[in-house]
Protein backbone atom coordinates (compact mmCIF):
# COMPACT_ATOMS: atom_id res chain seq x y z
CA UNK A 1 0.00 0.00 0.00
CA UNK A 2 1.04 3.53 -0.28
CA UNK A 3 -1.29 6.25 0.72
CA UNK A 4 -1.92 9.50 -0.28
CA UNK A 5 -2.28 12.14 2.33
CA UNK A 6 -4.21 15.37 0.94
CA UNK A 7 -3.49 18.25 3.86
CA UNK A 8 -0.62 16.13 5.30
CA UNK A 9 1.29 19.15 6.32
CA UNK A 10 -1.05 20.52 8.74
CA UNK A 11 -1.41 20.12 12.01
CA UNK A 12 -3.74 17.13 11.97
CA UNK A 13 -2.67 15.74 8.67
CA UNK A 14 1.01 15.71 9.77
CA UNK A 15 0.03 13.90 12.89
CA UNK A 16 -1.87 11.11 10.56
CA UNK A 17 1.74 11.01 8.49
CA UNK A 18 4.00 10.57 11.32
CA UNK A 19 1.35 7.67 12.46
CA UNK A 20 1.44 5.62 9.40
CA UNK A 21 4.66 5.92 8.78
CA UNK A 22 5.71 5.14 11.94
CA UNK A 23 3.54 2.08 11.65
CA UNK A 24 5.38 0.83 8.42
CA UNK A 25 2.82 2.34 6.02
CA UNK A 26 4.50 4.27 3.02
CA UNK A 27 2.97 7.62 2.21
CA UNK A 28 2.69 10.64 0.50
CA UNK A 29 1.76 14.20 1.00
CA UNK A 30 0.30 16.44 -1.18
CA UNK A 31 -0.40 20.05 0.52
CA UNK A 32 -0.90 23.33 -0.81
CA UNK A 33 0.91 24.58 2.46
CA UNK A 34 -1.67 27.65 2.53
CA UNK A 35 -1.84 26.37 6.59
CA UNK A 36 0.74 23.38 6.17
CA UNK A 37 4.00 23.09 7.03
CA UNK A 38 6.88 21.14 5.74
CA UNK A 39 9.45 20.75 8.29
CA UNK A 40 5.87 18.73 10.53
CA UNK A 41 6.81 15.67 7.85
CA UNK A 42 9.26 12.72 8.61
CA UNK A 43 12.08 13.37 6.10
CA UNK A 44 11.44 10.38 4.32
CA UNK A 45 7.81 10.90 2.90
CA UNK A 46 7.75 12.91 -0.17
CA UNK A 47 5.85 15.86 -0.57
CA UNK A 48 4.10 17.36 -3.44
CA UNK A 49 3.22 21.29 -3.38
CA UNK A 50 0.01 21.81 -4.99
CA UNK A 51 -3.84 21.71 -4.89
CA UNK A 52 -5.94 18.55 -5.12
CA UNK A 53 -8.37 20.82 -7.25
CA UNK A 54 -5.68 20.31 -10.18
CA UNK A 55 -7.07 17.39 -11.51
CA UNK A 56 -3.52 16.93 -13.65
CA UNK A 57 -1.39 17.17 -10.81
CA UNK A 58 -3.74 14.48 -8.69
CA UNK A 59 -3.24 12.25 -12.06
CA UNK A 60 0.80 12.34 -12.09
CA UNK A 61 0.92 11.91 -8.29
CA UNK A 62 -1.21 8.93 -8.34
CA UNK A 63 1.01 7.38 -11.12
CA UNK A 64 4.13 8.48 -9.88
CA UNK A 65 3.66 7.13 -6.42
CA UNK A 66 1.78 4.15 -7.31
CA UNK A 67 -0.65 5.39 -4.89
CA UNK A 68 -3.12 2.55 -3.70
CA UNK A 69 -5.05 4.66 -0.63
CA UNK A 70 -6.29 7.91 -0.13
CA UNK A 71 -6.50 9.90 3.30
CA UNK A 72 -8.19 13.61 2.33
CA UNK A 73 -7.80 15.94 5.09
CA UNK A 74 -7.23 19.08 2.66
CA UNK A 75 -10.08 21.68 3.55
CA UNK A 76 -10.90 24.84 5.13
CA UNK A 77 -12.39 24.66 8.12
CA UNK A 78 -13.46 27.81 10.26
CA UNK A 79 -16.90 28.10 10.80
CA UNK A 80 -16.99 31.75 11.48
CA UNK A 81 -14.96 32.01 7.98
CA UNK A 82 -17.88 29.90 6.16
CA UNK A 83 -20.10 31.87 7.31
CA UNK A 84 -18.74 34.58 6.17
CA UNK A 85 -17.31 33.13 2.50
CA UNK A 86 -19.50 30.05 1.89
CA UNK A 87 -18.82 29.91 -1.82
CA UNK A 88 -15.54 29.75 -0.89
CA UNK A 89 -16.12 26.75 1.33
CA UNK A 90 -18.47 24.89 -1.27
CA UNK A 91 -15.83 25.83 -3.84
CA UNK A 92 -12.67 24.29 -2.21
CA UNK A 93 -14.15 22.19 0.09
CA UNK A 94 -16.33 20.08 -2.11
CA UNK A 95 -15.16 21.28 -5.59
CA UNK A 96 -11.62 19.77 -4.36
CA UNK A 97 -13.49 16.77 -2.93
CA UNK A 98 -15.12 16.34 -6.37
CA UNK A 99 -11.95 16.66 -8.44
CA UNK A 100 -9.98 14.03 -6.26
CA UNK A 101 -12.52 11.79 -6.24
CA UNK A 102 -12.91 11.29 -10.33
CA UNK A 103 -9.24 11.28 -10.15
CA UNK A 104 -9.12 8.36 -7.33
CA UNK A 105 -11.72 6.53 -9.66
CA UNK A 106 -9.82 6.73 -13.18
CA UNK A 107 -6.74 5.47 -11.24
CA UNK A 108 -8.40 2.67 -9.85
CA UNK A 109 -7.63 3.43 -6.35
CA UNK A 110 -10.01 1.11 -4.55
CA UNK A 111 -9.48 2.89 -0.70
CA UNK A 112 -10.71 6.16 0.35
CA UNK A 113 -10.52 7.88 3.90
CA UNK A 114 -12.79 11.02 4.10
CA UNK A 115 -11.71 13.44 6.82
CA UNK A 116 -15.42 15.00 8.39
CA UNK A 117 -16.79 16.51 11.44
CA UNK A 118 -19.20 16.66 14.14
CA UNK A 119 -20.23 20.12 12.83
CA UNK A 120 -22.12 17.75 10.54
CA UNK A 121 -24.65 17.29 13.34
CA UNK A 122 -25.24 21.02 14.49
CA UNK A 123 -26.87 21.63 17.64
CA UNK A 124 -28.24 18.11 18.96
CA UNK A 125 -30.12 17.59 21.77
CA UNK A 126 -29.03 14.64 23.18
CA UNK A 127 -27.12 13.59 25.95
CA UNK A 128 -24.57 11.09 23.79
CA UNK A 129 -24.10 11.87 19.62
CA UNK A 130 -24.36 8.63 18.03
CA UNK A 131 -23.78 8.30 14.11
CA UNK A 132 -27.93 7.79 13.66
CA UNK A 133 -28.48 11.44 15.64
CA UNK A 134 -29.60 13.21 12.42
CA UNK A 135 -27.62 15.32 10.63
CA UNK A 136 -29.09 19.30 10.79
CA UNK A 137 -25.47 21.49 10.41
CA UNK A 138 -26.15 24.80 11.31
CA UNK A 139 -22.91 26.77 8.89
CA UNK A 140 -21.60 26.27 5.83
CA UNK A 141 -18.76 24.48 6.89
CA UNK A 142 -20.62 21.69 8.61
CA UNK A 143 -22.83 21.64 4.97
CA UNK A 144 -19.70 20.89 3.40
CA UNK A 145 -18.82 18.26 5.04
CA UNK A 146 -22.26 16.55 5.27
CA UNK A 147 -22.38 16.89 1.37
CA UNK A 148 -18.81 15.78 1.67
CA UNK A 149 -19.52 12.48 2.90
CA UNK A 150 -23.07 11.83 0.42
CA UNK A 151 -20.44 12.51 -2.13
CA UNK A 152 -17.86 9.92 -0.57
CA UNK A 153 -20.14 7.42 -0.59
CA UNK A 154 -22.27 8.05 -3.96
CA UNK A 155 -18.47 8.17 -5.45
CA UNK A 156 -17.75 4.59 -3.27
CA UNK A 157 -20.89 2.76 -4.20
CA UNK A 158 -20.56 3.75 -8.10
CA UNK A 159 -16.66 2.54 -8.60
CA UNK A 160 -16.21 0.32 -5.94
CA UNK A 161 -14.09 2.63 -3.58
CA UNK A 162 -14.22 0.88 -0.30
CA UNK A 163 -14.70 4.37 2.25
CA UNK A 164 -14.60 5.71 5.26
CA UNK A 165 -15.85 9.07 6.81
CA UNK A 166 -14.21 9.91 10.66
CA UNK A 167 -16.28 12.35 12.26
CA UNK A 168 -13.94 14.13 14.66
CA UNK A 169 -15.50 16.03 17.48
CA UNK A 170 -12.98 18.79 19.36
CA UNK A 171 -8.87 17.83 18.59
CA UNK A 172 -6.60 19.20 21.07
CA UNK A 173 -2.97 18.38 21.78
CA UNK A 174 0.08 17.70 20.17
CA UNK A 175 2.41 14.41 20.09
CA UNK A 176 5.32 16.68 19.74
CA UNK A 177 6.09 20.72 20.48
CA UNK A 178 6.95 21.07 16.84
CA UNK A 179 3.62 19.50 15.44
CA UNK A 180 1.36 21.52 17.50
CA UNK A 181 -1.08 23.68 16.10
CA UNK A 182 -0.15 27.41 15.56
CA UNK A 183 -3.27 28.83 15.04
CA UNK A 184 -6.06 30.89 17.36
CA UNK A 185 -9.10 28.78 16.30
CA UNK A 186 -9.78 26.28 18.93
CA UNK A 187 -10.54 26.63 22.42
CA UNK A 188 -7.45 26.13 23.89
CA UNK A 189 -4.76 28.04 21.78
CA UNK A 190 -7.20 30.94 22.47
CA UNK A 191 -7.09 30.52 25.81
CA UNK A 192 -2.96 30.32 25.29
CA UNK A 193 -2.99 33.66 23.65
CA UNK A 194 -5.18 35.38 26.16
CA UNK A 195 -2.66 34.70 28.89
CA UNK A 196 0.39 35.16 27.10
CA UNK A 197 -1.17 39.13 26.17
CA UNK A 198 -1.48 39.21 30.08
CA UNK A 199 -5.69 38.78 29.87
CA UNK A 200 -8.21 36.88 31.23
CA UNK A 201 -9.38 33.74 29.43
CA UNK A 202 -12.78 34.32 28.17
CA UNK A 203 -15.94 32.07 28.99
CA UNK A 204 -18.98 32.83 26.38
CA UNK A 205 -22.20 32.27 28.48
CA UNK A 206 -22.61 30.50 31.96
CA UNK A 207 -26.63 30.06 31.78
CA UNK A 208 -26.38 26.96 29.43
CA UNK A 209 -28.81 23.78 31.26
CA UNK A 210 -25.28 22.58 32.36
CA UNK A 211 -24.07 20.82 35.51
CA UNK A 212 -21.84 24.44 35.58
CA UNK A 213 -23.79 26.54 33.37
CA UNK A 214 -21.22 26.50 30.58
CA UNK A 215 -20.65 24.51 27.11
CA UNK A 216 -20.00 20.74 27.63
CA UNK A 217 -17.79 19.11 24.62
CA UNK A 218 -15.89 16.21 23.57
CA UNK A 219 -12.71 16.57 23.33
CA UNK A 220 -9.46 14.05 21.67
CA UNK A 221 -5.95 14.08 21.64
CA UNK A 222 -4.82 14.49 17.93
CA UNK A 223 -2.55 11.36 18.55
CA UNK A 224 -5.45 9.35 18.96
CA UNK A 225 -7.21 11.05 16.71
CA UNK A 226 -4.02 10.19 14.26
CA UNK A 227 -3.99 6.65 15.53
CA UNK A 228 -7.67 6.24 14.73
CA UNK A 229 -7.23 7.40 11.07
CA UNK A 230 -3.97 4.65 10.60
CA UNK A 231 -6.72 2.05 12.21
CA UNK A 232 -9.51 2.72 10.14
CA UNK A 233 -6.96 3.00 6.81
CA UNK A 234 -5.81 -0.60 7.94
CA UNK A 235 -9.38 -1.74 8.26
CA UNK A 236 -9.73 -0.71 4.79
CA UNK A 237 -7.05 -3.27 3.42
CA UNK A 238 -8.68 -6.31 5.00
CA UNK A 239 -10.17 -8.67 3.50
CA UNK A 240 -13.56 -8.82 2.25
CA UNK A 241 -14.02 -4.93 3.41
CA UNK A 242 -16.33 -3.24 1.12
CA UNK A 243 -19.19 -0.54 1.04
CA UNK A 244 -18.78 2.33 3.71
CA UNK A 245 -18.53 3.02 7.55
CA UNK A 246 -19.42 6.24 8.69
CA UNK A 247 -17.69 6.69 12.73
CA UNK A 248 -17.04 9.30 15.41
CA UNK A 249 -14.34 9.73 16.71
CA UNK A 250 -14.04 11.01 20.16
CA UNK A 251 -13.88 10.13 23.84
CA UNK A 252 -17.25 9.47 24.73
CA UNK A 253 -16.37 11.84 27.89
CA UNK A 254 -18.07 15.51 28.38
CA UNK A 255 -15.96 18.76 30.05
CA UNK A 256 -17.31 21.80 30.07
CA UNK A 257 -15.22 25.24 28.93
CA UNK A 258 -15.27 26.15 32.83
CA UNK A 259 -13.37 23.17 33.67
CA UNK A 260 -11.24 23.44 30.59
CA UNK A 261 -10.19 26.71 31.52
CA UNK A 262 -9.69 26.06 35.35
CA UNK A 263 -7.40 23.20 33.81
CA UNK A 264 -5.40 25.20 31.56
CA UNK A 265 -4.79 27.59 34.27
CA UNK A 266 -3.45 24.63 36.16
CA UNK A 267 -1.50 23.26 33.62
CA UNK A 268 0.12 26.73 32.78
CA UNK A 269 0.24 28.02 36.09
CA UNK A 270 -1.37 31.23 35.15
CA UNK A 271 -5.02 30.57 37.59
CA UNK A 272 -6.78 34.15 36.69
CA UNK A 273 -10.52 34.12 37.04
CA UNK A 274 -12.40 33.89 33.40
CA UNK A 275 -13.90 36.99 32.40
CA UNK A 276 -17.85 35.80 31.58
CA UNK A 277 -19.73 36.97 28.23
CA UNK A 278 -22.81 37.18 26.81
CA UNK A 279 -23.25 33.41 24.38
CA UNK A 280 -22.33 33.22 21.02
CA UNK A 281 -24.73 32.47 18.30
CA UNK A 282 -25.44 28.89 17.53
CA UNK A 283 -23.15 27.04 20.78
CA UNK A 284 -24.77 23.99 22.20
CA UNK A 285 -25.17 23.38 25.35
CA UNK A 286 -23.75 20.02 25.29
CA UNK A 287 -22.03 17.88 22.30
CA UNK A 288 -20.68 14.26 23.25
CA UNK A 289 -19.70 11.52 20.98
CA UNK A 290 -20.29 8.14 21.84
CA UNK A 291 -18.00 6.20 21.15
CA UNK A 292 -19.00 2.69 20.63
CA UNK A 293 -19.30 2.21 16.94
CA UNK A 294 -15.29 2.97 17.22
CA UNK A 295 -14.54 0.97 19.75
CA UNK A 296 -16.85 -1.77 18.10
CA UNK A 297 -15.60 -1.07 14.23
CA UNK A 298 -12.65 0.22 14.59
CA UNK A 299 -11.62 -1.66 18.13
CA UNK A 300 -10.14 1.52 18.50
CA UNK A 301 -10.66 3.95 21.50
CA UNK A 302 -8.63 7.13 22.80
CA UNK A 303 -6.37 6.93 24.97
CA UNK A 304 -4.92 10.18 26.47
CA UNK A 305 -7.07 12.23 29.03
CA UNK A 306 -6.93 15.60 28.91
CA UNK A 307 -4.20 17.19 31.11
CA UNK A 308 -2.07 14.97 28.76
CA UNK A 309 -3.94 17.32 25.95
CA UNK A 310 -3.45 20.58 27.88
CA UNK A 311 0.13 19.78 28.43
CA UNK A 312 1.27 19.12 25.65
CA UNK A 313 -0.43 22.01 23.82
CA UNK A 314 0.96 24.43 26.18
CA UNK A 315 4.37 22.96 25.39
CA UNK A 316 4.28 23.67 21.56
CA UNK A 317 3.06 26.75 22.13
CA UNK A 318 5.49 27.69 23.90
CA UNK A 319 7.76 26.86 21.23
CA UNK A 320 5.63 28.62 18.71
CA UNK A 321 5.28 31.70 20.47
CA UNK A 322 8.56 32.38 22.19
CA UNK A 323 6.84 31.84 26.01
Amino acid sequence: MTWLITGGAGYIGAHVARAMTGAGERVVVLDDLSAGVPSRLPADVPLVAGSALDAGLLKRVLAEHAVTGVVHLAARKQVAESVARPTRYYRENLGTLATLLEAVAEAGVRRFLFSSSAAVYGNPDVDLITEDTPCAPVNPYGETKLAGEWLVRAAGEAHGIATTCLRYFNVAGSAAPELADTGVFNIVPMVFDRLTRDEAPRIFGDDYPTPDGTCVRDYIHVADLAEAHLTAARRLCAPGVRGDLTVNIGRGEGVSVRELVTLIGEVTGDGRPALVEGRRPGDAPRAVASAALAARELDWTASRGMREMVASAWQGWQLHHGG
